[in-house]
């Protein structure tokens, strides 16, 4: 078994074969970006039966600590808990190790780090039964080539998310976060092993808001994304199931039964 169909597999061996919605809804992640708990939960609890992957980030992760994360989880859901962890190694890999025995199923660092951070982090997961994967982000899907260079980064988008990406796979880390635009890039580097999780996904008239790279559901699966992110198209939606519903449709007419 690959590590994407280890981490998507959440069904005893003898279930039935999934059909295509829900081998989408096993690749949605509902990215839970509100202010505190309450909102958060209501989220869950309406979109409960049709999502299944939910994202906690820095916002509600700072607003209401790792507490959190302990009804989600109980309600039998993933958590991909992304704090784009980025200090000294020693310090990452401490966090990293606490974010570990939270129960979460995916954990991201930032690539800029560098890779005495990358591999600190990896390394601090040695030794858990059930380890979370680990992310490596590379260029944020808010940032296009004028935003690098104002941080002082000449390279493209494209090359910039190349080299890191290949830092991160020299560092023992094989999932990376990337912009829609990056996936055949990256999915060159890291086989059909790697995890490639796309953040800034827009279904058809959503708004594109801060983000600035950014692609459909379908079209990223094409690219060979791994998982999608999406926030405000379902949880700013007047009906949140009905916008989840509508993209799972659409991710459903690429994903392979």
């Amino acid at each position: 078994m690959s590590r994407q169909e280890t981490i998507l597999s959440m069904e005893p061996a003898e279930a039935p074969k999934p059909n295509s919605l829900e081998l989408s809804r096993q690749r949605l992640i509902v990215a839970l970006d509100v202010p505190d708990a309450k909102s958060a939960m209501r989220l869950v609890a309406e979109l409960e039966g049709t999502c299944t992957w939910f994202k906690v980030g820095l916002e509600l992760f700072v607003a209401e600590g790792p507490a959190v994360l302990e009804p989600i989880i109980a309600r039998d859901n993933n958590v991909f808990l992304d704090l784009k962890l980025h200090d000294i190694p020693n310090t990452v890999a401490g966090a990293v190790r606490s974010a570990a025995g939270l129960g979460v199923r995916m954990l991201t660092v930032h690539a800029g780090g560098g890779p005495a951070m990358l591999t600190a982090a990896k390394d601090a997961l040695a030794g858990f039964a059930h380890p979370p994967e680990l992310l490596a982000v590379t260029v944020l899907t808010s940032m296009d080539a004028a935003e690098l260079h104002a941080v002082g980064m000449e390279r493209a988008p494209s090359d910039q998310v190349r080299m890191l990406a290949k830092m991160g796979l020299e560092s023992g880390i094989r999932g990376f976060v990337c912009s829609s635009q990056e996936v055949e890039l990256i999915r060159t580097l890291t086989g059909p092993e790697g995890i490639l999780v796309i953040p800034g996904i827009r279904p058809a008239g959503a708004a594109i808001g801060d983000q600035k790279r950014v692609a459909g559901p379908a079209d990223a699966l094409r690219r060979g994304a791994s998982f999608l992110v999406v926030g405000r198209p379902i949880t700013q939606a007047v009906d949140p199931v009905k916008a989840a519903i509508s993209i799972l449709g659409e991710m459903a007419e690429v994903v392979q039964i």
